[in-house]
This record gives C-alpha cells, structure tokens and sequence, in this order.
C-alpha cells in the first residue's frame, strides 16, 4: 500500500508555522541574551536578499519574517515528501528529527551562508554552535519529524494499517 499523506499540504503548513516560530523565538532570544535587539534577527535575514534591508525599518521585519517562513517550508517540504517515501522517517521520528535538524545546521552553516556571506561564515564559538545545534534539532528537527509521523500514523490508522506498512 502506498503511504500518503491526507493533507500534505496541511501538515507542511502547520509544522512550517510550529518550526518556523520556535526558531524565530530562539533566535531573537539569543540575540537580546547576547545584549542585541532581537528585531536584527528577522532584518538580517531579509538583508540576504535585500541589500538595502538594513536601513529601511519596519518593511525589512515583515520582509526577513517571510523570507524566513519561506525557507522554513521549503526545509518542512523536503522532509514531508521524503517521510511520505520512507517509512523508517516516520518509525523513528526522534531519531530522524535529530539527523534531519543536523543536517538542516549544515546546510544552513556550511553552505548556504558561507555562500551569501563567505567573509562571515562559516563562523563558530561553543555557544552560537550550541544554539544553533539546539535550535535546528529540538526545535525544528524533531517537532517536524514529531508531526510528519503523527500524520501518517493517524492517517495509516484510518485505513486500518500502520505508518510502517
């Protein structure tokens, strides 16, 4: 039997938004622990595509708060399609959030920033590492894999067999 997702689209919306938040939250909370104004989080990112992000105010908040949501459902996209194939995704989903929030961190840290930024990144010290492992792995790697496997298991419920078949 072919695993399918009832409302692929349900699922990526809600779980981007779930993700999407928790990271923003993190963010802007280890900017203001750091002593910066945790609204430099969501005007930094929109500086990746909008150069004059820095200097235009509030437009650049709603700008970075969008970009980030965007690339949070494209990160959210990846992993429903992939759990919809392989059903050890979903068996395992503590497991496979971890893996998946670790290779989210990479990718982020060891390329795509490098490669918007190359004189800033890659760029490490033991609690931005930290912060950065936790965030892409407790709050967004698991939930995600947490909610993709809740999903299909309720949805494999319905059709009288499991998120394993």
């Amino acid at each position: 039997m072919e695993r399918t997702l009832e409302k692929p689209w349900s699922l990526a919306i809600r779980a981007t938004l779930i993700a999407g938040t928790l990271d923003m939250l993190s963010a802007a909370t280890y900017a203001l622990v750091a002593g910066k104004n945790p609204l430099a989080v969501p005007v930094g990112i929109a500086s990746a595509a909008w150069p004059g992000a820095l200097k235009a105010g509030p437009a650049a908040l709603i700008v970075g708060l969008l970009l980030h949501f965007a690339i949070m459902f494209v990160m959210v996209a990846v992993y429903v399609a992939a759990a919809r194939r392989t059903a050890w995704l979903t068996a395992r989903p503590i497991t496979s959030g971890v893996l998946y929030g670790l290779v989210l961190w990479a990718v982020m840290n060891l390329i795509v920033l490098p490669l918007r930024w190359p004189a800033l990144f890659p760029h490490f010290t033991a609690t931005t590492f930290a912060e950065q492992i936790f965030s892409h792995v407790v709050l967004v790697g698991v939930p995600l894999a947490w909610m993709t496997s809740r999903s299909i298991q309720i949805l494999g419920d319905a059709a009288g067999t499991t998120a394993a078949d």
